[in-house]
């Protein structure tokens, strides 16, 4: 694919950069908590080691997380939430 002026693979480095920014961000914002537990505090379902890399102190699986989020909820305004022009134009 042209790029015009930059070189292959800067785009891909690019966002790359800003992953590891917004890691590095969360990261400091959080803190250190402590150990992560192997195991979730709510269903006792294993949680995978790079989550508790990426998080310390980590103590729920992804799924008791969300739950606790409140991210599995089901939207009904009638409104297309995930940026569709049929929701845009509406």
């Amino acid at each position: 694919m042209a790029g015009g002026w930059t070189r292959d693979g800067a785009v891909g480095e690019q966002i790359e950069a800003s992953i590891q920014d917004e890691l590095a961000r969360l990261k400091a914002r959080q803190g250190t908590r402590g150990e992560s537990l192997t195991h979730c505090a709510e269903c006792e379902d294993p949680i995978p080691e790079r989550r508790r890399a990426a998080i310390p102190g980590v103590t729920l699986c992804v799924y008791c997380q969300q739950d606790r989020d409140g991210r599995n909820r089901v939207h009904s305004g009638g409104f297309n939430r995930r940026g569709s022009k049929d929701s845009q134009l509406k």
